[in-house]
């Protein structure tokens, strides 16, 4: 991902003269010629500081109606929660958590996110509650104004990682038939911004019946709505069919309209990587809902947002029962080896304003 222009370092340098004991009368050079002041550039125009925003955000939530059987093993409750980590973007701290026992820390196999642990018995009143509080601040991401502003290096483990298809993002098949009648730039920054267009222009932003909200590519292919989730798997199946690197971020996005309140949900977005310019970010769900903003929401993020967790397919430690997570914003929870079932799961996020 880019990084912010180093600063600029002025070195300044002293005339010293040695003195001898019959001093040499000095011969004066000619008298310089002094260069006018340019004429400053009144058409360039100079990006705005990047935009801050600080908060505290709740990740709280209430687990209920469980009932314990009186077997141990089919009793046992085993949490798994994301924890937001300190990035080029944003400063997390921790604040004190609240939790029915002491929780422990576990990094995600596959991308290395910060993870959450709890595991439990079945309370005697059949419910439990957490509260993971962080202080945060949240910078805007801005594109870089020209190629080599934000050249960023990507291991080539990374690189093969973030071209391969996940389960539910393929790279060939449905999604290429999109692309089956677009004449693609050679260059590659534009070409991905043909495919931020396509994208925007086949899904529109619904969340109607079944199957949204996966980001099940294919899924989105067929019937073309969907939530954040949807648009942004079908960019990063394209992406990657076409030599872009390109990676999956969710987190929630922070109301614009109030200091304070509840998170109704998550918000997802992605970045593909260009070698010119590294890492640009694309929030095409955002841009679909505010078209007034779509030339923004290709390169930039506003600071209403922090992210918690990178990628799909996550491989949670310690491993659950069911194997690979499709993603992972929300707890994850099994009892006895099994998924809890929606109904048995109240999320409560919230934000404070600083």
């Amino acid at each position: 991902m880019r990084h912010l222009p180093a600063a600029i370092v002025i070195a300044c340098f002293g005339i010293f003269s040695g003195c001898g004991t019959e001093p040499v009368p000095a011969i004066k050079p000619p008298p310089a010629k002094v260069a006018a002041d340019p004429v400053p550039d009144t058409n360039i125009v100079k990006p705005a500081p990047p935009k801050s925003r600080q908060f505290t955000f709740h990740y709280k939530f209430r687990v209920k109606d469980l009932k314990a059987t009186g077997d141990a093993e089919q009793d046992l409750v085993r949490v798994w929660m994301p924890r937001p980590s300190t990035s080029e973007h944003q400063q997390i701290s921790r604040l004190p958590e609240v939790a029915p026992v002491t929780g422990e820390d576990f990094q995600e196999a596959r991308y290395g996110n910060q993870l959450r642990y709890l595991q439990l018995p079945i309370p005697a009143n059949g419910e439990f509650s957490v509260d993971l509080p962080y202080e945060v601040v949240r910078q805007e991401v801005q594109l870089p104004a020209k190629p080599g502003d934000g050249v960023a290096e990507i291991e080539d483990k990374l690189r093969s990682q973030l071209l391969a298809a996940d389960q539910l993002v393929p790279t060939t098949g449905k999604p290429l038939e999109l692309l089956k009648d677009a004449k693609l730039a050679d260059d590659l920054f534009a070409r991905a911004r043909q495919l931020y267009d396509v994208v925007d222009a086949h899904v529109v932003y619904k969340k109607e019946g079944t199957g949204w909200g996966r980001g099940d590519t294919n899924w989105v292919c067929d019937n073309g709505y969907g939530n954040c989730t949807d648009f942004h798997s079908l960019f990063i199946s394209l992406a990657r069919s076409q030599g872009l690197p390109a990676q999956f971020e969710i987190g929630f996005s922070i109301p614009t309209d109030k200091t304070a309140g509840p998170i109704a949900g998550y918000h997802c977005w992605a970045w593909f990587f260009e070698e010119k310019r590294g890492w640009i970010p694309v929030d095409i769900s955002e841009a679909d809902k505010h078209p007034d903003m779509k030339e923004y929401y290709f390169g930039n993020l506003t600071a209403d947002r922090v992210m918690f967790s990178v990628g799909r397919d996550l491989q949670l430690q310690p491993p659950p029962a069911q194997g690979p997570t499709n993603f992972l914003i929300y707890p994850y929870i099994e009892v006895g080896g099994k998924p809890l079932p929606k109904e048995n799961l109240e999320l409560q996020f919230s934000f404070l304003d600083k």
